[in-house]
């Protein structure tokens, strides 16, 4: 660690930078394949939103990938499944009320959740 500020007259910093390593797949094939798997995408371009939260439950397999935009991500997700998507949003009283899209996306994980439970039993 520095002790001091980078100098200006050395020109611009040159920063390198390290890829993040996906943890998705070892997750879901090694540690607990039979838990119930969330992941989050996030896409500026909302032609590609679902078909890339689709590709990313296809190449992991796990459940359900919760997808939202930039551009609106503080007020509308969607929720998608390997053969089913749905949009949650909140309204203008939700968030005028102070309600957080992220109150809504547990409340909806959690149903999700305890169907998958119920249903993987029988």
């Amino acid at each position: 660690m520095p002790t001091h500020k980078i100098q200006s007259d050395g020109g611009p910093p040159i920063i390198n930078l390290q890829l993040v390593p996906k943890l998705l797949a070892p997750l879901v094939n090694l540690w607990v394949p039979q838990a119930y798997v969330v992941s989050f995408k996030l896409e500026t371009d909302e032609n590609l939103l679902v078909s890339k939260a689709r590709d990313a439950l296809k190449k992991y397999k796990h459940k359900l990938v919760i997808a939202n935009l930039l551009q609106t991500r503080r007020h509308k997700v969607t929720f998608v499944t390997i053969d089913d998507s749905f949009e949650i949003s909140l309204t203008r009283d939700q968030t005028l009320s102070g309600i957080e899209i992220e109150d809504i996306i547990v409340s909806n994980v959690v149903l999700h959740h305890t169907d998958f439970i119920h249903c993987d039993q029988y």
